[in-house]
């Protein structure tokens, strides 16, 4: 049986390209095994067989080319050990974000399912809230281009991307607001966030009482809302003690149709 494999026959037995190839021999990581000096063509053989098997092994690791030149050349156990174990550090740390990202994506798909199934719309109903952690800028927002850009400063101070906070952007209203029915003009905007992370503009939602509505529609639509919860709580002799919190659920950026949207508006009560 021949021992000498041309670059074509060489990629295509071991499923990888014949400008990979080349480009390994460039930087020293795989050379041929003879190159004919009449027409420069290079020759591979079976003893490279294991070489770039082990090569392909450890880029499917996560090894970069110049750690794997570096064990080829060294052959060095230890060194592949610590190559190894560093790698699994890595893998797992991705694995933790995965699943930080997969617990996301379930929330948001639990919200949307149950969003478009609500039935207790335009009612005000009483909560029990527990504690919420957010990332919050205090600024004040009076128009929807101040709202994105002001998202936007949001995303780039607390270093979030959007993949992150989908689905659990919030607005607040001051309470001298509310009290002045002067409901369209926020204070700060919010990101809720469920995994511990350091950053200075970690806050927290009280937990306790809110008085809830839920409605469809969205920020524009919101005064007429505010107006029945602070009916409902003037009726029933309850007592306003923060700021409004005001979250879109559903928006036109999830359905082309209003009919679809949803909108909360929390205020923390006591009796």
């Amino acid at each position: 049986m021949k021992n000498q494999f041309p670059i074509g026959e060489m990629a295509k037995l071991h499923n990888t390209s014949i400008k990979t190839l080349r480009y390994y021999d460039e930087i020293g990581l795989l050379k041929p095994d003879y190159i004919d000096p009449n027409n420069g063509y290079r020759y591979y053989s079976t003893e490279q067989f294991e070489h770039l098997n082990t090569i392909h092994y450890l880029k499917e690791l996560g090894f970069s080319l110049k750690e794997i030149k570096k064990h080829l050349e060294d052959r060095d156990i230890d060194g592949f050990l610590t190559l190894l174990e560093k790698q699994k550090e890595l893998t797992e740390a991705k694995i933790k974000e995965l699943e930080r990202i997969n617990r996301r994506f379930e929330n948001r798909i639990h919200d949307i399912k149950w969003a478009r199934h609500i039935e207790e719309l335009g009612i005000v109903t009483i909560k029990d809230m527990e504690k919420r952690k957010i990332v919050r800028l205090k600024e004040t927002i009076r128009s929807e281009p101040e709202l994105e850009i002001t998202l936007r400063q949001l995303e780039n101070k607390s270093k979030m991307t959007s993949s992150i906070f989908i689905g659990g952007v919030g607005l607040t209203v001051s309470m001298r607001n509310i009290k002045s029915n002067k409901f369209n003009e926020y204070n700060s905007i919010f990101i809720l966030i469920e995994d511990d992370i350091q950053n200075p503009l970690v806050a927290t939602l009280q937990e306790g009482k809110y008085a809830c509505i839920y409605f469809r529609g969205n920020h524009h639509d919101s005064p007429k809302y505010y107006k029945a919860l602070l009916n409902y709580i003037q009726t029933n002799n309850l007592h306003m003690i923060g700021d409004a919190i005001e979250r879109t659920i559903i928006d036109h950026y999830i359905s082309e149709s209003k009919d679809d949207y949803l909108t909360e508006i929390q205020i923390p009560i006591k009796y």
